[in-house]
């Protein structure tokens, strides 16, 4: 007799199967290298055909990147933290940047944001609506009053752009290699005076 699906627990709907997949994908990962992980073994893991993986993930890409951007939530709590006590708004952008280029391919799950040249679409989501969102939540949760320094929601839009476009470049070449005072010090140099030019608008 074959045993039930979903270990006799089916998922109310497809928000909680998809959180569920994303699950046991991440417990595939802790036994294995993560780009070795296939929808099959996330099926295994579950108890499900591969064909119910498929129907929620499209592709095994696609459920990597959903892994991916489900820890990066989490890490957005940590760089909050890790800039709180700054007062710069500028310099707190400076510190995630850099901290997030640092760490990104040392985590497990961010990691599979980094992929080899010849296969780009991770890096290329770095700007999709997924990376606006989270650096957004970031934006939302550092301790900043961003309309008293008069940067609205269009600027926001705006520095959120060159936040992930910045991110998005050094991912795909981090030549040449720096460390992390030249790094930040160039950051600090380029990246900061695109928050200062607002407020020197307001």
């Amino acid at each position: 007799m074959k045993s039930p699906g979903w270990q006799g627990q089916p998922p109310r709907n497809d928000t909680e199967a998809r959180q569920r997949v994303i699950a046991a994908a991440m417990r595939c990962m802790d036994r294995q290298e993560p780009h070795k992980v296939a929808l099959s073994d996330v099926a295994a893991e579950l108890g499900v055909t591969r064909q119910t993986v498929y129907r929620l993930f499209p592709s095994t890409e696609e459920l990597l990147f959903a892994v991916a951007a489900a820890a990066a939530d989490a890490f957005v709590d940590r760089l909050v933290a890790r800039v709180r006590k700054l007062t710069d708004p500028a310099a707190m952008l400076v510190e995630c940047l850099a901290f997030t280029l640092e760490r990104m391919p040392k985590e497990r799950y961010l990691s599979l944001l980094f992929v080899p040249d010849h296969k780009p679409t991770f890096t290329r989501r770095i700007t999709s609506s997924v990376g606006i969102e989270l650096t957004e939540a970031l934006l939302s949760r550092l301790p900043v009053d961003w309309p008293a320094l008069g940067i609205d929601a269009s600027d926001r839009a705006e520095l959120i752009e060159i936040y992930l476009r910045t991110l998005q470049s050094f991912a795909v070449d981090p030549n040449p290699a720096r460390t992390r005072r030249e790094r930040r010090s160039l950051l600090q140099h380029w990246l900061a005076p695109a928050v200062h030019s607002y407020q020197r608008r307001s």
